[in-house]
C-alpha cells in the first residue's frame, strides 16, 4: 500500500481534547516530521511514528527533524503552523508524518508524487492564517 491522501490522524483527533498535545511555546512537547517513501502505509489510523517505509539516505536521520510550532487565533479559528524544514542530501520522498516525539501521530502529508532532491530537500508549510494553516480548529 502507498500514500492515498492527506490525513489528520485519529490519535490527534482523540488526543487534542484530552490535552495530549501542547503546542504552546516553552512546553516540553517536541514535534517532529519524518519523511517516507511510496512503500509506506500511512493513513488516518496511523497511531505513532514508524520506521517502516521511512527514507534511508545520506543527509537524512531516522525520526526526521524537529518542528517549531506557532499557535494563533483569528475570527474564532485557532491554527497551528510550523516553520519550514529542510535536509541536505539527495533523496526521494513521497510524503511525511508529523508526530509528537515519543507519542502520537498528528497528520500524514501526501506530496502527491515522489519528490526528489539533488542537494536540499525542503518541506514548505502553508501560510499561517486561519484559512490556510496546516492545522485549523474552529
Amino acid at each position: 500500500m502507498s500514500f492515498t491522501g492527506n490525513y489528520t490522524c485519529d490519535t490527534f483527533t482523540l488526543g487534542l481534547p484530552s490535552g495530549d498535545f501542547d503546542f504552546a511555546t516553552g512546553t516540553t512537547d517536541v514535534f517532529k516530521i519524518a519523511l517516507y517513501t511510496n512503500s509506506a502505509s500511512l493513513n488516518a489510523s496511523t497511531a505513532a511514528y514508524t520506521t517502516t517505509g521511512e527514507v534511508v539516505a545520506t543527509g537524512y536521520t531516522a525520526g526526521g527533524e524537529i518542528l517549531t510550532p506557532t499557535v494563533a487565533i483569528s475570527n474564532g479559528t485557532s491554527f497551528i503552523d510550523f516553520g519550514d524544514v529542510s535536509w541536505s542530501g539527495a533523496f526521494t520522498a513521497r510524503g511525511a508524518l508529523i508526530y509528537k516525539n515519543g507519542g502520537a501521530a498528528i497528520c500524514v502529508l501526501d506530496f502527491g508524487s515522489d519528490k526528489t532532491s539533488t542537494t536540499t530537500f525542503q518541506v514548505q508549510f502553508p501560510v499561517n492564517t486561519n484559512t490556510s494553516a496546516l492545522i485549523r480548529i474552529s
